[in-house]
């Protein structure tokens, strides 16, 4: 005997997203009510009659989003992210709302974070800026290879495991930091990762402990010259501080996909309009550092992962098999 289609509003979903949800969606029992606008107050009743909605990671989920989404019966949350920290979970579990996320394929992040550390090591954006103006003399600095390196990995999950995997066929020294080691790895303490390495890239969930898990003081103890990579969240990095390093010429560079206050800046065309987060305007300014605009996941084999798992989990939860 064939169940019902479990319904599910989808907030904050882009063209590319809703043409998967409309595809995937029939299939895994499902009946979507789709909308490009992120959820707030405001639209929670776009959400009456069904106990799950699937959101984005791209805006913040306050608490009176929250109480609203509850007052309509909402009572499951599936962000479509790993990470959560754009919920106020103790609010959502205050209304009654679980909450849960997705996994989608590492080797996305993975591949963004090799060729991240590769175009900062071997100059790519000056490059590029002077072959773009027909300047095709080599650059003073000359670039490195991975080979003769340290690259130190912050968290060893999924993401992180990829990375070291990765970074296995370029032959160079690896070190891994984590609360538990979860992958065969060199692990050290932080304060040794940053002292020994070369290259020092970020995987680690933002949560109130790790929140400027680099700060003024871990960064000074970062190896002179040295690459900051990050691709996990830009609150990891206090910012302010990375800026002074960069500007004093401590370090050789970073390469950033996340930033610190990109919050209604990415993910937005904001060509001729004010930007108001200074030291993302100070990052992009510098030669040696690379920003894009948290981008890392977004391949088609990542998409389609976020969309079914998303579906998969509201089906599960609304089927009655409740989880966090």
């Amino acid at each position: 005997m064939s169940h019902p289609a479990v319904g599910v509003t989808i907030y904050g979903c882009g063209p590319d997203e809703a043409a998967l949800f409309r595809e995937l969606a029939p299939r895994l029992g499902v009946e979507p009510t789709i909308t490009d606008e992120p959820v707030s107050e405001a639209n929670a009743d776009l959400a009456v009659g069904n106990r799950c909605i699937s959101v984005s990671h791209r805006s913040d989920i306050a608490p009176g989003t929250l109480s609203a989404l509850s007052r309509v019966g909402v009572r499951y949350i599936s962000t479509r992210s790993i990470g959560y920290n754009h919920i106020d979970l103790d609010h959502a579990e205050r209304v009654g709302i679980a909450v849960g996320n997705v996994a989608y394929s590492p080797d996305s992040v993975a591949d963004y974070t090799l060729m991240l550390m590769l175009m900062a090591v071997r100059h790519a954006k000056s490059t590029l800026r002077r072959a773009d103006v027909h300047d095709y003399r080599l650059d003073d600095a000359r670039g490195r290879e991975l080979r003769d390196l340290t690259v130190g990995v912050v968290g060893t999950g999924r993401i992180g495991a990829a990375v070291i995997a990765r970074l296995r066929g370029f032959g160079c020294r690896i070190l891994a930091h984590d609360r538990r080691r979860k992958v065969p790895a060199d692990y050290v303490p932080l304060d040794e990762l940053l002292r020994r390495s070369d290259i020092v890239t970020l995987h680690a969930p933002l949560t109130a402990r790790t929140r400027h898990l680099l700060d003024r003081q871990r960064i000074e103890r970062m190896k002179r010259d040295a690459y900051l990579v990050n691709t996990g969240r830009g609150a990891l990095v206090d910012t302010e501080a990375l800026v002074a390093a960069l500007d004093s010429g401590r370090l050789g560079g970073a390469a950033l996909d996340v930033v610190e206050g990109e919050e209604g800046i990415f993910y937005a065309d904001r060509r001729g309009k004010p930007i108001e987060c200074k030291s993302l305007l100070r990052l992009q300014e510098l030669p040696n550092v690379i920003v894009t605009g948290h981008t890392a996941y977004y391949t088609d084999h990542a998409l389609s992962d976020i969309v079914e798992n998303s579906l998969i989990n509201c089906r599960e939860f609304g089927g009655g098999k409740q989880h966090g």
